[in-house]
């Protein structure tokens, strides 16, 4: 079992640098930073970059394990890619204010109310949140996904009420989210 580390029980000889070097090499394992992190854990990632890239360059190593430094829905990003590694978070209280805006139980009531829309779900949500989602879009897809939906049919977007705005008026369809309107 592994013992939590605090800086309070590290041994202050220990080189943190070489641990984690020998750490990774014993357990095959691959460290991917967001770009958002700090220098010191950048550093020392095999991968730097956003979410969904991170995760597909961890798929396509033989990792056996991920350490992803960023917020859980990029570990569960990793999972559904990478399901058979073992996806490590060093900080479970990391979080992403995106995916706390939209709890899945809120997020189902909202599709219950609205059977006849179709649901785009921006990628910064629960594992759980794009279960219950048609479509998982980037801000970098989300609008030629949306001008692929016919014309007639109804869209959610959820739950970043900013691009969800930015889509509305790049492509002038009429689009609902549950964040978005104070719904």
């Amino acid at each position: 079992m592994l013992e939590l580390l605090t800086e309070k029980n590290i041994d202050p000889t220990l080189d943190l640098e070489e641990e984690i070097k020998r750490l990774k090499k014993e357990m095959n394992a691959v460290i991917l930073a967001h770009y958002y992190q700090e220098g010191e854990l950048q550093d020392i990632a095999d991968f730097v970059g956003d979410s969904l890239d991170l995760s597909r360059k961890a798929a396509a190593t033989d990792a056996d394990v991920i350490v992803f430094c960023g917020v859980k829905f990029m570990a569960e990003v990793a999972k559904i890619l990478s399901p058979q590694k073992l996806v490590l978070v060093p900080d479970l209280k990391a979080g992403c204010s995106l995916e706390d805006s939209c709890p899945p139980a809120e997020f189902k009531k909202f599709r219950e109310a609205h059977p006849d829309h179709i649901a785009l779900t921006y990628i910064n949500c629960s594992a759980e949140v794009k279960a219950l989602s048609d479509i998982i879009v980037t801000s970098s897809n989300a609008e030629a996904i949306i001008r692929q939906i016919p014309l007639e049919q109804k869209i959610i977007f959820s739950p970043d009420k900013y691009l969800g705005n930015f889509m509305i008026h790049k492509t002038g369809r009429d689009i609902v989210g549950r964040d978005m309107y104070g719904a």
